[in-house]
């Protein structure tokens, strides 16, 4: 039986004494526990016993923060809406960024914690602002909840736990794929890279010679030697100019195309290079990449060509093998000149093998991209198992109703004794200073 959630609980704000006083604050585990939003990102068990800090007596005494008790349910109304914990501590308090629910014994807190999960997207709607969109008092008041008899609320909350759980854990199982096959990608250039990948192809094709410390067939380089640069003919356009010069031509920087103009500067089989930006330390996409055709290249990525389009493969796979770092220049700006760039010793195989690797890398790559779709689709469905879950829940399908509950309209009329016949709590001001 859905009422409004302030007409079953007391909402109780927040407030945050003066922070230039250091000693409004304690560390955490020695005040009173206080929690802001920020304190609840991330955290995804119900109960929270405290923040990063705590409030001293003096702070809670200068600012509008009031005591709740344990079981209290904490919900963020600004930076985010929507951050749901509850309070694991007798006298926890909270800053101005929550709508805090004290519920009365006849609701579970697991209960009320799971439903206010469920009811994120209504709150987000119902809130206002500007800047940043918050949450008020008497609108926190009006959200709807649904009251169900005492026995079903724990069997719901139980049944909750157990499953949301379950849900959890095959989140945390899929989220460690992806690293997984982030390493895969760089076991597999690695080996293509040192010759391990074609092992048995040159067994089958190369005959047998003496090397020392190279595969057979195989000679050192740098990539100066392997590929022309052609950096020269490169031009920059700002943003702003490219407006007016819309084209059908892809115009590249550091880490792909970001633009189309009416130009090109290079054309033909193309190897770029991020000559600069914080990718090339962060590896969040491939340094080096293929670009083909007409194509306009600004003065943030290298250009390199050789008449062999499966040269400029194998060194793509080569460069984006490599540990960059000792020719990266600069931390706040990282930059790989030119002069770093060419140094960058390389081993080259015969153009056969060349071939044969550029097939192998792309056909583990191509299997790993599908591995890659598969658990996109996989984290999707997962993600929305919860709100169906929460959803099934709260129209009490999820749990089977028991006749002999007290009806939820009998709890309703004893919650409504109790709050006529307590007293309403004053609202904490803040003491001036």
């Amino acid at each position: 039986m859905p009422v409004p959630i302030g007409s079953i609980s007391e909402v109780v704000g927040g407030g945050t004494p003066p922070s230039k006083d250091p000693t409004n604050f304690h560390p955490s585990g020695v005040g009173i526990p206080w929690l802001t939003p920020a304190d609840l990102s991330g955290h995804r068990e119900q109960y929270i016993e405290r923040g990063a800090r705590d409030l001293s007596e003096k702070g809670l005494a200068t600012c509008s923060a009031r005591p709740m008790p344990r079981g209290t349910v904490l919900f963020s109304s600004r930076a985010p809406v929507g951050y749901v914990a509850i309070a694991a501590s007798d006298q926890t308090t909270t800053n101005q960024g929550f709508k805090s629910f004290v519920f009365p014994s006849e609701i579970e807190p697991r209960f009320a914690f799971y439903q206010l999960k469920h009811l994120k997207p209504v709150a987000e709607a119902m809130a206002t602002g500007t800047t940043f969109k918050e949450l008020s008092g008497s609108a926190a008041a009006k959200l709807r909840f649904l009251v169900a008899p005492i026995r079903e609320q724990q069997r719901i909350a139980d049944k909750l736990d157990t499953v949301l759980a379950r849900v959890d854990a095959c989140r945390d199982r899929l989220a460690r794929v992806a690293p997984l096959l982030k390493r895969f990608r760089q076991s597999v250039l690695a080996a293509a890279t040192s010759g391990k990948l074609t092992e048995d192809w040159r067994v089958k094709n190369l005959p047998c010679q003496q090397q020392s410390g190279l595969p057979s067939g195989w000679s050192r380089s740098t990539l100066a030697a392997a590929a022309l640069n052609q950096d020269n003919l490169r031009v920059p356009i700002a943003e702003s100019l490219r407006q007016s010069r819309r084209g059908s031509y892809r115009y590249y920087g550091a880490s792909g195309a970001i633009d189309k103009i009416d130009g090109f500067t290079h054309a033909g089989e193309f190897l770029l290079v991020g000559e600069d930006g914080a990718n090339l330390l962060a590896r969040s996409k491939p340094i080096a990449y293929r670009a083909s055709g007409q194509i306009w290249v600004n003065n943030h990525a290298h250009v390199l060509t050789h008449k062999s389009t499966e040269r400029l493969d194998f060194l793509a796979h080569s460069i984006n093998a490599i540990d960059l770092s000792p020719y990266v220049t600069g931390s706040a700006q990282p930059k790989l000149t030119r002069k770093s760039m060419d140094s960058i010793p390389l081993l080259l195989p015969p153009d056969d093998e060349q071939t044969e690797i550029v097939r192998r890398v792309e056909t583990l790559f191509a299997y790993a991209d599908r591995l890659e779709a598969r658990l996109a689709k996989a984290q999707t469905a997962v993600d929305r198992l919860t709100p169906a879950l929460l959803a099934k829940a709260f129209r009490g399908e999820l749990v089977p109703q028991d006749p002999d509950d007290e009806p939820a309209a009998e709890l309703l009329k004893r919650l409504a004794a109790q709050r006529a016949a307590s007293p309403a709590t004053p609202r904490r001001r803040r003491a001036r200073a």
